[in-house]
């Protein structure tokens, strides 16, 4: 009625709070009385501001900015809301190699520039007959079925008027776009080309190759040869410690990866740039080698773009390739707290899903107080196990602190979690022991046996809670019971992560641990980076220092 609010985020920044894109702080079009305002616009200096301050100062990296609304997220990104965001530094300067001026000494790390740096934001999308951008909420469009229907969910009609509109799951489209193009390609010379890669997809897990293209005019993978290797140099917040040869990557929403491909030798070719994930969650596992993941008949989301070498070498210019190492993806200090968050899956008041996050311990904030229910039958109890976002916060570093956070996934998905404010170091993963009376299909046991079978006492479980909605009415989630950690796994085939991170994958059934340090005061906020899933609602503040 009054105009579309947002609040831009600017995902990988050093922010102050007040500039943070914190939901809380959406504001409205226009001015005066019938401004639309969040709870929590920013403050500053005497009065409201749209006048955002970002902090440079930071080593160079592929950083992003996107719409951050509360509830609204997915719709304002999917509507267009995002762009790249770099910042530069003395080493990586994307100037050529020997440029001088000014006392610069050129590019020193010896990476391709510009017009052999490039920048590819890649999204899926789903258009209308005639063009326009298509999105899914109502009965007979696509999702509407397995995540409402399938899951007993009741609508009811006074507040879902023909059965929608509603908030789905997940969302996955059924074209492959980059910068805003379907299926585009670019012309390229017989050399090494430097590519910054965004995920800005909902909730698609890509998982990136490159093959050559049967001939020239190919538009699909038939009869593509086998994938290319290619450097991985860096990802979210700057350059890897070394270069990573790979042939695949696994690209998770919400990141960015650096990389430097070469073209060399295939001149005359046509290279596409494949993506092997499916047109579903993402479990870990990847491959078009299983059709019934996919959810499109006859998907063409295996292919992103492609490149053509048909330009002619530019002699004049010196062609460079990937030095052995750049940056550090170490993050100093010694951990003061191991904190235990987790991701849950449960349901809202109607019956749908609700992906939520919550805690794997009993909540504590900075001083180590005892964080409580404020509302419905658990009020006045610490809290420990999944809650909504209203709830209050217990993720409250002290400020000035490093933190180890484990993260236990209780799901059967993985889950890309994004901190704000902190760039972190990844330090492994490990098994949840899960208690012998569970099933991979079933974790919650009944401590007494009566609602679910009685665990045996040998390992983690899950029991059942109720989750206070926004509205005060009760939804289902759970907690976590007889913490047991199982055996180290082994960084998983495709991922990159000798990088400053500020995205990283929760594999479902295992634990994630993380380290980062708090150098801010004030209110921020983590979530999972699935769109779909931080508007209902797998978000949660993150307040730093007192005032929480």
């Amino acid at each position: 009625m009054d105009g579309v609010p947002i609040i831009t985020h600017l995902h990988g920044g050093h922010t102050d709070y007040q500039f943070d894109g914190n939901p809380e702080y959406f504001y409205g079009p226009g001015g005066g009385m019938n401004q639309v305002v969040g709870p929590q616009w920013a403050y500053v200096a005497g009065g409201f501001t749209t006048r955002f301050t970002y902090d440079n100062a930071v080593p160079a990296g592929n950083l992003w900015y996107h719409d951050h609304a509360l509830g609204i997220t997915r719709l304002n990104v999917y509507a267009g809301l995002a762009g790249f965001y770099f910042v530069r530094d003395e080493f990586d300067t994307g100037f050529p190699v020997g440029y001088k001026k000014g006392g610069n000494m050129g590019n020193t790390l010896g990476l391709p520039a510009w017009p052999y740096e490039k920048a590819y934001a890649v999204q899926d999308r789903m258009f209308t007959n005639t063009g326009e951008l298509f999105y899914p909420a109502f009965p007979g469009d696509p999702f509407y079925e397995g995540f409402i229907d399938d899951e007993g969910a009741e609508l009811p009609s006074d507040l879902f008027m023909g059965g929608g509109p509603t908030a789905l799951a997940e969302f996955f489209g059924d074209h492959m776009m980059v910068n805003g193009v379907i299926w585009p390609f670019e012309s390229v010379e017989p050399r090494n080309y430097r590519m910054h890669l965004l995920n800005g997809c909902d909730s698609r897990y890509m998982v990136i190759r490159f093959r050559t293209a049967a001939s020239l005019t190919s538009t699909d993978l038939t009869g593509a040869g086998d994938p290319l290797t290619f450097h991985v140099i860096g990802s979210d917040q700057g350059l890897a410690s070394e270069a990573t040869e790979t042939d695949t990557l696994v690209f998770e929403p919400g990141s960015r990866y650096d990389i430097v491909f070469n073209f060399n030798g295939l001149q005359g070719q046509r290279i596409i740039m494949e993506n092997v994930g499916w047109d579903a969650p993402f479990g870990g596992d990847f491959g078009r080698d299983n059709p019934d993941a996919d959810l499109f008949e006859n998907s063409q989301t295996d292919r992103i773009m492609a490149f053509d070498v048909v330009l002619p070498l530019d002699n004049k210019v010196s062609d460079v390739t990937p030095a052995t190492g750049y940056g550090t993806a170490i993050v100093p200090g010694i951990p003061t707290r191991t904190r235990k968050v987790a991701l849950f899956e449960g349901r809202d008041e109607f019956g749908r899903l609700q992906p939520l996050l919550g805690t794997a311990e009993p909540a504590t904030d900075y001083q180590g107080n005892p964080i409580k229910h404020e509302m419905g039958p658990l009020a006045g109890k610490q809290i420990n196990g999944s809650v909504a976002w209203h709830e209050p916060t217990t993720e409250n570093p002290a400020l000035g602190t490093t933190e180890e956070w484990e993260v236990w996934n209780a799901t059967g998905d993985a889950h890309p979690v994004h901190l704000h404010l902190v760039h972190f170091e990844i330090l492994g993963r490990q098994e949840i022991a899960w208690d012998s009376a569970t099933s991979e299909d079933d974790r919650v046991l009944d401590p007494d046996g009566i609602t679910a079978p009685a665990p045996k006492g040998d390992g983690t479980y899950l029991v059942t809670q109720p989750v206070v909605q926004h509205n005060g009415s009760l939804g289902q989630g759970f907690k976590f019971a007889n913490l047991t950690y199982g055996p180290a796994v082994s960084q998983p085939d495709g991922y990159v992560e000798n990088t400053p991170k500020d995205m990283v994958t929760a594999l479902p059934g295992q634990i994630t641990r993380i380290k980062a340090t708090f150098d801010k005061p004030g209110r921020y906020v983590w979530h999972c980076h699935i769109l779909s899933h931080e508007d209902h609602e797998m978000m949660r503040v993150l307040h730093v220092g007192p005032g929480a």
